[in-house]
């Protein structure tokens, strides 16, 4: 198939309405339907693929996201790397609501999510170690910072089942792990980027302090939530248009596909006539 994208966004309706000649294609996976049709568009002369990974309004709760579905949709429309922001808590008081995140590792605290491509017959083992790719990460700060936003350069996201907030026992635990990011959708989101070969990077909104951890900050509700995300709205938009015009022309340098010849556990010599996963979709 001729490649439509080469780089997707898993965000909301905003990013599109901005853009002109906007084209909905509907696609088609093994892992049943995707949270919406995704939406192609030219940024910066470069092919672009918008996902609201909730639906365009909405609707499909962190727990109930088909995950697979919406990253092998991506990467079936030829996407090489993936830009993924996302609202978030902070679990650190120095990392304060308005300011932007860029995670370098996650934690995952999830459960019963469908979380992996590889479910045979040829046994892979995909390393997390450095999921997020330290080239775009260094590009979106970079980006994120010329945009006059105060911007964390790595931070761990500790992703949540959802679709309730923390207990304060929990924040508690996170907060004294060190972790600075709480969030419901990373996880397996950027993971399985990572199974199909494209490069990634988080940018995490922060819109509160979790679960009043810290002292003289209440408790998160959603309407807090909401409110400062739409303030972050714009400035989400204009770092991610801008971020795209700064990415390698030649994706593959930010891409994982390499990784992936080193990862079949079965005991048995890799050889040309295997069909890997990862390489179906090339």
């Amino acid at each position: 198939m001729k490649e439509l994208a080469e780089i997707g966004v898993f965000g909301g309706s905003g990013f599109y309405s901005l853009l002109e000649n906007v084209r909905e294609v509907k696609v088609d996976t093994p892992y049943g339907p995707p949270s919406d049709a995704v939406f192609l568009a030219t940024v910066a002369g470069r092919k672009i693929a918008f996902l609201p990974r909730h639906g365009r309004k909405h609707t499909i709760p962190p727990h109930m996201v088909n995950y697979r579905a919406n990253v092998w949709a991506m990467r079936s429309l030829g996407c090489e790397c993936i830009i993924s922001p996302c609202a978030a808590g902070s679990l650190q008081v120095h990392v304060e609501p308005g300011h932007f995140v860029v995670c370098d590792q996650f934690v995952d605290r999830t459960s019963g999510r469908k979380d992996t491509f590889y479910d045979g017959p040829i046994v892979t083992h995909v390393s997390p170690a450095e999921t997020y790719d330290p080239i775009l990460r260094q590009l979106a700060v970079e980006t994120i910072r010329d945009h006059g936003i105060t911007c964390h350069d790595k931070g761990t996201v500790v992703v949540i089942q959802g679709p309730r907030f923390s207990t304060k026992a929990e924040s508690k635990w996170f907060h004294e792990a060190g972790w600075e990011v709480i969030n419901m959708t990373q996880y397996p989101e950027a993971y399985l980027c990572r199974e199909l070969g494209m490069g990634v990077v988080n940018i995490s909104l922060i819109t509160d302090y979790d679960s009043g951890v810290h002292a003289g900050t209440d408790a998160v509700n959603a309407h807090d939530v909401l409110e400062v995300f739409n303030s972050n709205a714009e400035k989400i938009k204009a770092v991610v248009l801008d971020l795209i015009g700064r990415l390698p022309a030649d994706l593959s340098t930010v891409s994982s596909v390499a990784s992936l010849a080193y990862t079949r556990g079965d005991g048995h010599a890799e050889t040309p006539e295997d069909i890997r996963l990862f390489r179906i979709l090339e």
